[in-house]
């Protein structure tokens, strides 16, 4: 356990505390105001405050920490040992930033509640956050924080025995429908027919009518392969299904369908399955009751995980609804345009509800690439350098790899030619470790 002495216990302290050196580094955290207890701890310690008390590892606090609610924060980046880091301290110790400061401002996602430029979507984008500003979007920022005070404590106290998390991966499969044009219905069929028409599109309506007379395979429905690549995997792949009632946003499958839950009840016998919450359920919590219902009926089991449509995020009220309705991990926290870490780490970590000043129970998984994202680059071999990229970034800090693929991703589709290839990369990544 490492004892830590400040002079006063914030939430927001034990918030960013414990997610460096409990969830990166493993090791249990306490917090003390008595000088006389931290003076008796025979082992890992650390002073966070104004001035040091004497020889101990110690980091100047910033006000951050201590606040409540929003302020006018300056942010100024700079290099510290290779790595980017802010809350520069002006202190010659050992630590000259205050790492558990700019870690909370990440982690609790600070600036996406300050005024900002939305997308088209309404969502916050890459090109508003500190990291893709000063460049830092690529790596696993905090993780690396951590590791850089790992690397202090273990030349202060070398009798100490660290323990080593292990690098893992976490496939994302997003299905915001099935099927491309099974179990769509008639009026829908003949919509599509009417557009594949009129747009030329005579090879689509081609496929969709030998697909709709049992002639061939719905090119959307690839399920067969991922569940064969999750059974050689020992990773288990998360499934997000998407049930809510069809929209102009969203266009899945009537969730009453027998062939519909059948699929989905399916895949929950080999992978885990979540929710992935519609459009219009994103401020609507009513409407996120119903899907989660929904969801719980075809699994007879409590929904445990969601992701939002369009990967879109309000902050706070998404999760907040998420917390009152008790589903416990969510799997939004990315971009749709950019690899990287929109939190700044690898690690799962917990919504920070700024306005309550408390921690939740919502676990927040970030993702870190996007099928999408990796159609900006032309050749196979571009994708593939820059997937081994980010891989490498969470490898170097034995963190959780999170990526998030889709359906039609696996299909035969030109689009995604390759993409098979890219998911093996993935799950192979892992091996050897």
């Amino acid at each position: 356990m490492i004892l830590v002495y400040t002079h006063k216990i914030s939430p927001r302290l034990k918030y960013a505390f414990k997610h460096i050196f409990t969830r990166i580094l493993e090791i249990p955290v306490s917090f003390t105001t008595v000088i006389e207890d931290f003076i008796a701890h025979d082992s890992l310690k650390m002073s966070y405050t104004k001035q040091p008390l004497g020889n101990e590892i110690f980091v100047r606090n910033h006000e951050i920490i201590y606040e409540q609610g929003l302020s006018d924060v300056d942010i100024q980046v700079h290099e510290w040992e290779g790595a980017k880091c802010f809350f520069l301290t002006n202190d010659k110790g050992l630590v000259p930033y205050d790492v558990f400061s700019a870690t909370f401002y990440l982690l609790s996602r600070y600036e996406e509640y300050l005024p900002h430029v939305k997308d088209e979507y309404g969502r916050y984008t890459a090109e508003e956050s500190i990291a893709f500003k000063n460049n830092f979007l690529h790596v696993p920022i905090v993780d690396i924080w951590a590791y850089k005070f790992k690397s202090i404590l273990e030349e202060r106290f070398p009798d100490f025995v660290f323990t080593k998390r292990q690098y893992s991966v976490k496939p994302i499969i997003d299905v915001p429908s099935p099927y491309s044009f099974k179990l769509k219905g008639f009026m829908r069929n003949f919509g599509g027919t009417l557009k594949d028409l009129s747009g030329f599109k005579f090879r689509r309506l081609y496929n969709r009518y030998m697909v709709l007379l049992g002639l061939r395979h719905d090119p959307d429905d690839t399920f067969k392969y991922i569940l064969n690549r999750q059974k050689q995997s020992p990773y288990k792949f998360l499934f997000f299904f998407l049930i809510g009632d069809y929209s102009t946003y969203d266009k899945g499958i009537n969730a009453q369908k027998k062939q519909y839950i059948s699929l989905i009840k399916h895949i929950a016998d080999y992978s885990r399955v979540g929710l992935k919450a519609s459009f219009f359920a994103l401020d609507d919590i009513q409407v996120l009751k119903k899907e989660k219902n929904r969801m719980e009926a075809i699994l007879n089991t409590t929904l445990m995980a969601s992701r939002q449509s369009f990967s879109k995020l309000n902050l706070p009220n998404s999760y907040r609804n998420l917390v009152d309705l008790e589903i416990s991990e969510d799997y939004t926290m990315g971009y749709v345009n950019h690899v990287g870490f929109r939190a700044g780490t690898c690690t799962p970590f917990f919504f920070y509800d700024l306005d309550f000043e408390i921690q939740t129970p919502l676990k927040i998984t970030s993702y870190h690439v996007l099928d999408y994202t990796l159609l900006k680059h032309q050749s196979l071999l571009d994708k593939k350098e820059t997937l081994v990229r980010v891989i490498k970034e969470v490898k170097a800090v034995d963190g959780e790899f999170v990526p998030v693929f889709h359906n039609y991703t696996f299909s035969e589709i030109e689009r995604w030619k390759g993409y098979k290839e890219l998911f093996n990369v993935v799950l192979e990544s892992a091996d050897g470790k």
